[in-house]
């Protein structure tokens, strides 16, 4: 990921769409084999989700997005699907976390307003968020920088492998 703005078209979600939402437990045997998972990508809350994403595209949700299991199994899998972001009211404490472990911007930020289809534009950086389509802008707190950091580098192992700890300078 680089500091340029993210881009992409909004994908509507609702409140506490679970890890079992976003990967479904029927195809817990796929669990190691993470491609073919992720062609499954919130199916059980959107069936044709997995096949209607375009890469920077964004997931916009509710309340307690990720709530579930400590899996990371759940961020990956809508990275690989190619989404750009997830952007929602709240995030489960450890689904937010395990995000920015593998590379998945999240920001939270009260999505009312934003329509099915809406192109949007963040600023991860300066903690912008606009809504092209109707003209809107919001602001939300930007991450801290040793979050931004590990985004920039592809996720917290990337990182890690780059600067060889968890160095923030």
């Amino acid at each position: 990921m680089s500091n340029a703005p993210l881009k992409g078209k909004a994908f509507l979600f609702g409140d506490d769409i679970s890890t079992d939402h976003i990967a479904p437990g029927r195809y817990f045997h796929l669990r190691s084999n993470l491609p073919e998972l992720a062609k499954h990508v919130l199916e059980d809350a959107r069936d044709d989700f997995a096949r209607a994403v375009t890469p920077g595209d964004f997931v916009v949700a509710g309340n307690n997005f990720g709530l579930g299991s400590s899996r990371e199994h759940a961020p990956r899998i809508i990275r690989m699907a190619g989404v750009g972001a997830v952007i929602a009211k709240s995030f489960a404490r450890i689904f937010f976390r395990n995000a920015i472990n593998v590379g998945l911007p999240v920001i939270m930020l009260d999505t009312d307003g934003i329509e099915e289809g809406d192109v949007i534009e963040i600023d991860l950086e300066r903690g912008v968020l606009s809504n092209v389509t109707r003209g809107l802008e919001r602001t939300f707190p930007p991450l801290p920088a040793v979050m931004q950091r590990i985004l920039t580098d592809g996720g917290l192992v990337d990182h890690v492998k780059k600067h060889g700890d968890l160095s923030v300078g």
